[in-house]
């Protein structure tokens, strides 16, 4: 349940165009087993586009109350002893009254209309048209039933889209502006056609452009997939549309699989069925079987041949063979898959070596030599065979056996169509005879 002050924005677009858009600020109260989460929002039509309870929620159990105080503190208060739950930390700036501005961006200001505080420097998973984006903030947003959360972060010689997993942080989009010149990216702007990308002289020097010619209203990163859109209002459809996406193939994307999955050329998700837990191996790919094993007497690494990871993140170690990058993970309990990335087409030789705290984000990939990504297994998961030549005859298999049923599918779907086709022309032929 959401109490509403209405906030009617007019916008003007670039076109000759001039459209309404509602944007509502809220008291939200939802039911949460036998609480109720209690948070200040702001709404652009039916999307939250900012929340105060984004980062941390507020419980109470009864009432749900918001207070501007006289020293200019505006409070999120519950419970029947008043708890403070959230505040905006403007106590003894003068501050006069609150206000929720055409942009959707809530404002406290005092009695000269100067901003105190502002919704917009606490951003959560959604930029606004207008709403800068600097290296000090981020988006945010949290995949539901999980540990893990995304962030899409301004760097000083790119953009890009990050899963974090506790202390780690891997990339799996980055943008890299070609106009850079030797100076840092200070900020990103949201405008009605691009993301704008500008540098420490506020000088454009890179844009993502929408591929929809409609003004853009918001920007935002997914809680589910972790992708990042451009989106409008389609009033053909009455709702939010996507006009840009930074990723394109569900494989691309972080968590497109279970842990311990692969995300095949058809675009779906085949699991390592070769690690096993006690006797039996895994009926799916839920489980990290390998969490806080290590020790080459109780683990080993196994290859994959043709996948790699859309996970990113700085060498471990450099100018390291295979075996080495693999010893470093079997020798790390917190590792739990490692990349090998040889300088030269040959595995054997030194290269790069990556290591990962989670096994997602595993795609399969065209043969490359070059290439080795390893997962770490309980010693004895080959089950006495060759770990290499096991591994490698197995894991093609699997990979194939789920393109190859849909590659099945369609065959048997074309010969279908052909037997059914040659019998009507022959009935037909029957007949006129």
């Amino acid at each position: 349940m959401s109490f509403f002050f209405s906030f009617a924005g007019w916008l003007v677009a670039t076109a000759p165009l001039i459209f309404t858009l509602v944007i509502r600020g809220a008291i939200s109260v939802e039911a949460s087993n036998d609480k109720y989460t209690c948070s200040l929002d702001v709404f652009l039509g039916d999307v939250k586009v900012w929340s105060s309870g984004h980062l941390s929620q507020f419980y109470t159990i009864d009432k749900c109350t918001l207070q501007l105080t006289q020293y200019g503190d505006l409070l999120l208060k519950g419970g029947l002893d008043d708890r403070v739950g959230w505040k905006a930390g403007t106590s003894g700036q003068g501050v006069q009254r609150l206000d929720l501005l055409g942009t959707g961006n809530l404002v406290l200001v005092d009695a000269m209309n100067l901003i105190k505080w502002q919704s917009f420097n606490f951003p959560t998973n959604i930029m606004l048209w207008g709403q800068r984006l600097s290296s000090r903030t981020r988006l945010t947003s949290f995949p539901s039933n999980s540990s893990l959360s995304y962030s899409f972060e301004i760097q000083y010689d790119k953009i890009a889209l990050y899963l974090y997993s506790g202390k780690s942080k891997y990339s799996y989009w980055e943008y890299t502006p070609s106009d850079l010149d030797g100076l840092n990216i200070t900020y990103v702007e949201l405008t009605s056609n691009a993301l704008e990308i500008f540098n420490n002289e506020n000088y454009r020097i890179g844009r993502i452009t929408s591929d929809k010619t409609e003004p853009l209203r918001f920007l935002a990163l997914g809680n589910s997939t972790g992708n990042l859109g451009f989106y409008y209002y389609s009033y053909d459809k009455g709702k939010f549309e996507a006009s840009y996406q930074a990723l394109n193939t569900s494989c691309d994307l972080p968590l497109a699989c279970k842990p311990y999955g692969i995300c095949t050329f058809s675009e779906k998700c085949s699991c390592i069925r070769l690690i096993k837990r006690g006797d039996g191996l895994l009926s799916d790919c839920t489980e990290n079987v390998t969490e806080g094993i290590c020790g080459r007497n109780d683990s080993q690494m196994l290859e994959l041949q043709g996948v790699t990871s859309v996970l990113k993140s700085n060498p471990y170690k450099v100018n390291v063979t295979k075996e080495i990058c693999a010893n470093l993970c079997l020798d790390n309990c917190t590792c739990v898959a490692a990349l090998h990335f040889s300088f030269e087409d040959d595995p054997a030789k030194p290269g790069e070596c990556y290591m990962y705290g989670l096994a997602r984000g595993v795609k399969q990939i065209e043969r490359d030599g070059r290439l080795s990504y390893m997962v770490k297994v309980p010693k004895g998961t080959d089950q006495g065979h060759d770990k290499h030549s096991h591994w490698k005859k197995w894991i093609p298999i699997v990979v194939g056996v789920v393109d190859g049923v849909v590659l099945l599918l369609v065959l048997g779907g074309v010969g279908y169509y052909i037997i059914r086709k040659r019998r009507k022309s022959c009935a037909d032929t029957g007949h006129s005879n």
